[in-house]
């Protein structure tokens, strides 16, 4: 099914930009009127707008005075605290190019992104400057350093950077200038540099931060997912400084007890997470009660949310999640539920402003009820992979993107996501939806998390494999009571012929499964002599 620009759902009325856009100007403005309200608070400190936007300027001319120019790079590997936004807007306000990265990587990736973007500086916060200092290999950039206490020999120190005198006005960027990068999760090989602008900062707020989740200033927002991510970026920056809401950071892993603090501790009313994240949370014996919480919408991205994990945390909370579909490339959420509306086991519809469409094997517009390749368009999309052609070719197709996700729509218009194009399976000539089954299996009281994969038995014909996670304590259920679940929910030929109960899923940083690495694992077992 394809939606054209003139379909309702596909329209916006939102403005764009003007010409001449600067995104850290453009943010910074919009909440001259709040100075003395807190934008953010971190694991140390508490910082208001006004010393934001002091410390944002102050940031840009530092990296100038660095030496840095016009649309050179500096790579950002940094914690979540008040000296990440601070340093991101700096770079854009003086129209340098600020490339936030993975805190989570190993120094021959970080040598890698060095390498690959041409960083002509580097910010990263001080527990990871082991790390960088061996990526480095030799390389003279300047390095400034993050946190408490003197920096390393032969660095800068970020607290020193910002006692430079305020940059008086910001760079006279375009909407369209390179903006940033972002680095996808380069979960199947390296990671690609995804090309960002000013003005899509601008498009995702303008277009789902405020018209569809309905952020405002009153609200008390928190990320699971780091602001290295942009999923993250745009709820814990672009999302929150458009309305002068006030953002909760935290540099620690989002444990659920973490998290559980952070809602308490802050009253948190608008959380950011994953299904993977609210999965663990459920299970946490340490759950807080409805009345110990101020939750009023949650958000959940990076794969699709379970029915079952939706219900529940709704029933316990009283609070609905509000499942999405965003990638790198297009920045945020362009596919979503609706406060208010939500469709547990559904992505929703399109959000207005962009269009999708639905592309079937021989190319042609997939008809209703039938699984398709998802296009996305929209004014937020990435320019282009950095000095790769001919996956930024494959990938950007005039003005749609291929989003490499496959879905369907229900007979409520909803999208019903059927799985990665990459981890489709077809099983006797029919094509079964991973992602189907793992939404059933989920319903199941003792499964905790699941992941079904394909692999090629001793006659080379595809099977379907669940490898399961139990709950704490539920070791009583067998692989023979899965299978029977399975069946008595979907179409027989979708049960999974062989359950392997496993410790924990292999994921990415963002919380992915990395279905990959079992499908690897589950060939390399059928090959093996017997």
């Amino acid at each position: 099914m394809t939606l054209h620009s003139d379909s309702p759902e596909a329209t916006s009325s939102v403005a764009p930009p003007p010409d001449r856009f600067n995104a850290a100007a453009h943010l910074l403005a919009l909440n001259v009127a709040r100075s003395d309200k807190i934008a953010y608070i971190d694991d140390q400190q508490r910082v208001s707008y006004g010393a934001l936007a002091d410390r944002v300027r102050r940031c840009a001319a530092g990296l100038r005075a660095l030496g840095l120019k016009r649309e050179e790079r500096v790579l950002m590997v940094m914690h979540d605290s008040v000296d990440f936004p601070i340093a991101f807007l700096g770079a854009l306000y003086a129209g340098i190019v600020p490339v936030p990265v993975n805190t989570l990587l190993t120094a021959d990736d970080y040598g890698f992104m060095l390498e690959h973007c041409g960083a002509q500086a580097l910010l990263v916060s001080r527990p990871l400057w082991p790390t960088l200092q061996a990526a480095l290999a030799g390389s003279s950039i300047p390095v400034i350093v993050s946190g408490a206490g003197e920096a390393p020999a032969g660095t800068h120190a970020f607290a020193q950077l910002l006692e430079t005198p305020p940059l008086a006005a910001a760079a006279d960027t375009r909407g369209d200038d390179i903006g940033f990068w972002l680095y996808s999760s380069g979960s199947t090989g390296r990671p690609k540099g995804t090309v960002h602008t000013h003005a899509n900062l601008y498009w995702t707020a303008a277009l789902y931060g405020t018209p569809v989740l309905g952020l405002r200033e009153s609200d008390v927002g928190f990320s699971a997912a780091k602001l290295f991510f942009a999923y993250g970026l745009g709820n814990a920056l672009t999302f929150p400084m458009s309305v002068g809401a006030t953002t909760v950071l935290m540099a620690e892993r989002p444990t659920p007890a973490a998290v559980f603090k952070r809602w308490v501790d802050h009253g948190v009313t608008v959380f950011f997470g994953a299904p993977t994240g609210y999965a663990g949370m459920l299970a946490a014996p340490d759950l807080p009660a409805k009345a110990q919480v101020r939750l009023r919408l949650c958000s959940s991205a990076g794969e699709a949310l379970p029915r079952e994990i939706g219900e529940r945390f709704t029933a316990h909370f009283g609070c609905e999640i509000v499942d999405g579909l965003g990638s790198t490339e297009m920045l945020h959420i362009f596919l979503s539920n609706r406060p208010g509306q939500v469709q547990y086991g559904s992505t929703g519809q399109v959000v207005p402003g962009y269009k999708l469409k639905l592309v079937d094997e021989g190319g042609q517009e997939a008809q209703p009820g039938e699984i398709g390749d998802l296009y996305v368009a929209g004014p937020s999309s990435a320019l282009m992979y950095w000095a790769q052609r001919d996956k930024s070719r494959a990938t950007f197709q005039g003005e749609w993107t291929k989003t490499g996700d496959k879905y369907s729509i229900d007979a409520r218009g909803c999208y019903v996501y059927a799985g990665r194009s990459d981890d489709m399976l077809k099983v006797s000539g029919v094509y079964v939806s991973p992602f189907e089954v793992e939404a059933t299996l989920m319903q199941h009281p003792a499964v905790l998390e699941c992941a079904v994969i394909g692999f090629e038995d001793s006659d080379g014909l595809t099977k379907t494999k669940a490898c399961v996670v139990r709950k704490p304590g539920a070791t009583e259920v067998d692989e023979a009571t899965l299978k029977a679940f399975v069946k008595d929910r979907l179409a027989a030929y979708k049960y999974p012929r062989v359950i392997e109960f496993i410790d924990e899923l292999p994921k990415t940083a963002t919380g992915k499964i990395q279905r990959f690495r079992l499908r690897d694992v589950a060939n390399a077992s059928a090959r093996a002599p017997k």
